[in-house]
């Protein structure tokens, strides 16, 4: 049962930060990617029909922690507090600009999209910044013990470029128009599939980089609590991979026009 329960851990977060990583990454080049708000709309309609599902899997990572390596779950809370915090706060400060931003119409609509836009991009460089931040203490310390702060700098800004990179990639296959263009660019000869798909495995390795330097097996719960977690989570996941690959499936063409948000 550790080994399905370290698993299963290893595959849902893959599958955030491989999907999840894309949205957060469009959200941060939002201002050189749309230029206006029709542009800026429009990149976040590249994303929006995925950013919720992409985040299941985050949500999945962090019960299945929580209920499978309690131990562990409490010694990243607590050591890593100073990166937690901020990644919480600009996760919650980003889904309320991309919730919100449509909501004020008519007198005030345009100054409130652009509060909202700025909330997408700060929320999303802060939620990337994070990411990098408790990934060099997980993968250069104890669990309990943030790395220093001159590698933890260091470690973040490289997410960050790794984030904004698969971002880019991705907002290259859903694009149309100027904004196309401008990924386009910065994505360059490789072509924007060979650029997502190069990406996707740096981010893929991510989790997995940091599993490696985890007490994972050590820190697992007891036999009787693991057997009543994971059978229901071995079920679960295929509904998961079904509706994601559908959700996927349903909004592969490129958009040509901004969504409601």
């Amino acid at each position: 049962m550790e080994t399905l329960a370290i698993a299963l851990l290893g595959f849902f977060a893959v599958g955030y930060f491989v999907l999840g990583g894309a949205d957060i990454g469009t959200g941060m080049l939002l201002p050189h990617l749309g230029r206006d708000e029709r542009e800026r709309r429009l990149v976040i309609a590249a994303f929006a029909p995925f950013f919720l599902g992409n985040e299941v899997w985050l949500v999945a990572t962090a019960g299945l922690l929580v209920g499978c390596f309690p131990d562990l779950e409490g010694e990243l809370l607590s050591g890593h507090a100073r990166v937690v915090v901020p990644l919480l706060a600009g996760w919650v400060v980003r889904d309320t600009g991309l919730w919100l931003r449509g909501r004020v119409t008519g007198r005030g609509g345009r100054a409130w999209r652009a509060v909202c836009d700025g909330a997408v991009v700060c929320g999303s460089w802060t939620v990337a910044l994070s990411w990098g931040g408790l990934l060099a203490g997980v993968v250069t310390g104890a669990p309990a013990t943030p790395a220093a702060w001159a590698v933890t700098l260091l470690v973040a800004a490289a997410v960050a470029v790794l984030l904004a990179a698969h971002g880019l990639g991705f907002a290259a296959l859903r694009l149309t128009g100027l904004p196309y263009e401008r990924a386009l660019r910065l994505v360059g000869r490789s072509g924007s599939r060979q650029s997502f798909a190069l990406t996707a495995a740096l981010m893929a390795a991510l989790p997995l980089l940091a599993g490696l330097s985890l007490p994972l097996a050590a820190s697992a719960a007891d036999g009787a609590t693991l057997a009543f977690l994971v059978p229901p989570l071995l079920v679960l996941t295929p509904l998961l991979v079904a509706a994601q690959v559908w959700t996927w499936r349903t909004f592969r063409h490129r958009v040509t026009g901004p969504s409601y948000l």
